[in-house]
């Protein structure tokens, strides 16, 4: 198999020489006012009675997002026919990588679509919903969150009890989501639910709801590790949908759910690789400055060894994704079915990445310290973050029992 070159394209070089300014510039001064709100950081925001992102925290990020797309910096990842710039999965890689290390815990990292903005599956939408929710998704305009997860079925998809029943031209939802991120502030919601119960993985559907819409309420906080006051629960109840909110076609619920899914598994291999690098060049930076018994601590092989271990650890992660995704852009990522080959291919930029990171951001709070263990530090911040990042999306099991699966079934074609 062909295999496309994993260097930065022109445009990616082009792409990231404007992010940079953009940083340098807008994202900088937004800072600057949202510093002197005392509502707390982007990374570590302060929360309202409700035990949500404080609403200035929330505001600033928006603003961000809305300033990025009008640049044409916020969706890349997105086909140009939605208005997106066509990356394949290499290109989008090095964007990644570059807006992770170099905005650091920032406002920055608003600026490029996350799991509230377009995403693969959102495509696939009718004309009416393109122009109701996609486009102004891709202009930052509205927020979205994904509502796949059930606090009682989790990665068994399959067990999801939220279901649509066909009401003549309608459908009628009844159920609830867990572990919902933008749960609070999203203003359309991509709900997948059982349409034909006992139909496999043809036994759901997609559909867009507008997060006002009769029926619907909003869930408290349930408050994570990741502490940003983002997460929460959904009710469904009666709440009525026309036909045309469906996304593709009743029966592709499970195939579109993936691709949104495949779509942040294959982001954690820029994501790692960006938010590696800036630890260990702190890392780096800190043993250099750091001085035991009158002698920086970069002199001592123990630490030495440690800094070897989380370059390492980036090095391998980061190889192990690029190659991948050029195999997977051969492939196509988020085709629906997917290549047999596919699966196996993103549950390794997955699992390699939230494994080695996991040792990268521990790694980097041992060199600090005690200094390491202050709270929303940038090392124990991102320590946390690693922790999270090996359940969302399907845990580090589902990943080797997906990897398992592709071995399997290649030995035995």
């Amino acid at each position: 198999m062909a295999v496309a070159d994993i260097a930065p394209s022109e445009r990616v070089r082009a792409y990231t020489e404007r992010f940079r300014t953009f940083l340098d510039t807008e994202v900088a001064e937004l800072e600057t006012e949202l510093a002197r709100q005392s509502a707390g950081t982007a990374s570590g925001p302060k929360f309202d009675e409700q035990g949500r992102m404080h609403p200035a925290v929330w505001q600033a990020r928006r603003e961000v997002q809305r300033r990025s797309a009008a640049l044409g910096l916020y969706a890349p990842h997105s086909g140009t026919a939605a208005g997106g710039g066509g990356f394949d999965r290499v290109e989008m890689h090095h964007v990644e990588e570059f807006v992770y290390r170099h905005s650091g815990l920032g406002l920055g990292l608003a600026a490029l679509a996350w799991t509230e903005g377009p995403n693969p599956a959102i495509e696939h939408c009718s004309p009416a919903m393109r122009e109701q929710y996609l486009a102004p998704l891709m202009a930052g305009k509205i927020t979205a969150a994904f509502c796949n997860t059930e606090i009682g079925a989790g990665s068994d998809v399959l067990r999801m009890a939220t279901h649509a029943t066909r009401d003549g031209d309608d459908w009628v939802i009844n159920g609830s989501k867990g572990w919902i991120t933008n749960s609070h502030f999203a203003d359309v919601l991509q709900v997948v639910a059982v349409t034909d119960p006992g139909a496999g993985t043809r036994s759901l559907s997609m559909f867009l709801i507008d997060a006002d819409a009769p029926g619907v309420s909003r869930g408290a906080d349930l408050p994570t590790t990741m502490a940003d006051g983002l997460t929460g629960t959904l009710e469904f109840r009666d709440v009525r949908v026309p036909a045309e909110n469906v996304v593709g076609e009743v029966g592709d619920g499970f195939g579109l759910a993936m691709s949104w899914i495949n779509w942040r598994r294959l982001c954690r291999g820029g994501m790692c690789a960006g938010w590696g690098a800036w630890l260990l060049e702190r890392a780096v930076d800190y043993a250099r400055q750091r001085e035991v018994g009158g002698k920086p601590i970069a002199a001592q092989q123990a630490v030495q060894h440690m800094l070897a271990d989380m370059d390492a650890d980036i090095y391998q992660a980061r190889s192990t994704s690029l190659v991948a995704q050029a195999e997977l852009d051969v492939l196509g990522p988020y085709g629906t079915p997917l290549h047999r080959d596919a699966p196996r291919l993103i549950s390794l930029v997955k699992v390699i990445n939230d494994e080695a990171f996991f040792r990268v951001a521990d790694t980097a709070i041992q060199v600090r310290g005690a200094v390491g263990l202050v709270q929303d530090s940038p090392e124990e911040k991102l320590f946390r973050v690693a922790r999270n990042l090996r359940i969302p999306a399907g845990t580090s099991e589902i990943q080797r029992n997906a990897i398992a699966r592709g071995l399997l079934k290649a030995t035995a074609a």
